[in-house]
């Protein structure tokens, strides 16, 4: 049984629409990549086709991510007191530096993911019913038991595609699928598709599917994918800056394997001195992603939105979205709503102000993306320069 087939709506499947893009509005090259490895040619169509019929149920393996975003040294970025680019084994630290996962996949009932740094390590295990998310760094945990019905396809959200449950907030994609996904979901007309001959991943052979955006508004130079030449899997993804020669965003496999884990690897079992709660919602434990961070370990700050449907303008990959947002304050919810506005205010105060027609706030400029944040409560983000955010903030 494909684990594609029984969760449609994972991260784990490649969207159909890309494939049916490709052969509509003949934006492909017509490229093989077949280099001089010795595997047969294959057209970017061709991948897109394979990549979307993949037959995965298992695997385990390590993946490494790499992020050179660009962004400036910020209170509650990052995580742990070597600042940015600091390997941390908190899933909140995530938008920097590099960082080391295990995956475990066996079906649809089992997965497990583990991020791996220096002070210890954050799990997600989901075994049948249970899903425990674990913090080594503060021995917590919280156990979700989800009904047998859960987890499948139709779910909300229960389920862990690729090894991570999609309730759990991220601030990058944590593996080369979903990554691919986020990538191919931009596609469209002004995006040109072709391949690059191949490649070796993990010890495996690739092809190499490359897509360019036709659009000079964006930050995005091109994405490559490695698919594997035999499961036709992501096994990595390459993100281009224009700002950039080498990838500002890279997450792909060091280890792979395709054979079923052994089951040990999702039996969990808190260990000794390990505080434990009990949950019907699924929800990180200190450490972890959307929590409370670890001692030392201040978690990214997140951007509270208020009631009111979020302005889209642009489209593909100049997308820029405009959203009200609000300051916590300490009246909101006590002690973590103070912690939270405090780190905010902080975040604030760093970052550049900057003022123009659309009023005035403060600007970050990364290698992939500019957010800018008004005074008038307003949050602007695209993978485009800030002068678009600009644009579309004074925009009626």
């Amino acid at each position: 049984m494909s684990f594609f087939s029984d969760h449609p709506k994972s991260r784990w499947v490649l969207p159909v629409a890309a494939v049916g893009v490709i052969g509509a509005t003949a934006l492909t090259v017509n490229q093989t990549a077949s280099a001089d490895s010795g595997l047969p040619a294959r057209t970017a169509a061709q991948l897109l086709a394979d990549a979307r019929s993949a037959n995965v149920s298992s695997l385990s393996g390590t993946v490494v991510q790499t992020s050179d975003l660009g962004l400036p040294d910020l209170p509650g970025l990052g995580g742990g007191g070597g600042g940015l680019g600091s390997a941390s084994s908190s899933l909140t630290s995530l938008v920097s530096g590099t960082h080391t996962w295990r995956i475990w996949l066996d079906g649809p009932t089992r997965q497990r993911l583990a991020l791996i740094g220096a002070n210890g390590e954050s799990d997600v295990i989901h075994n049948g019913s249970d899903v425990w998310l674990w913090s080594s760094a503060d021995k917590t945990a919280v156990h979700h038991r989800q009904a047998p019905a859960q987890g499948r396809a139709g779910s909300t959200g229960t389920h862990l595609p690729g090894g991570v449950p999609s309730a759990l907030p991220s601030g990058a994609p944590r593996t080369p699928d979903e990554a691919a996904a986020a990538a191919l979901a931009l596609m469209g007309k002004d995006t040109t598709v072709t391949t690059s001959g191949t490649a070796s991943v993990a010890g495996r052979s690739a092809y190499e599917l490359v897509l360019t955006p036709k659009d000079r508004a964006t930050l995005v130079g091109s994405v490559r994918i490695a698919i594997d030449s035999q499961e036709h899997v992501p096994l990595r993804v390459q993100v281009y800056s224009t700002k950039l020669t080498n990838p500002a965003f890279e997450v792909g496999f060091t280890a792979v394997d395709f054979s079923r884990p052994d089951t040990r690897q999702f039996a969990f079992t808190p260990p000794a001195g390990t505080t434990v709660t009990e949950s019907d919602r699924l929800t990180a434990p200190k450490g972890a992603a959307g929590s409370n961070p670890a001692p030392g370990k201040p978690s990214a700050p997140s951007l509270p939105t208020m009631p009111g449907a979020p302005k889209i303008t642009g489209s593909g990959w100049s997308t820029v979205v405009v959203a009200p947002f609000a300051l916590p304050t300490a009246k909101s919810g006590g002690g973590t709503a103070a912690g939270s506005a405090a780190q905010l205010s902080g975040l604030l105060k760093a970052l550049p102000a900057a003022s123009g027609a659309w009023g005035s706030g403060h600007v970050l400029q990364g290698t992939l993306f500019s957010v800018v944040l008004t005074n008038d409560g307003r949050v602007a983000v695209g993978a485009v320069p800030a002068d678009q955010l600009y644009a579309a903030l004074a925009a009626k």
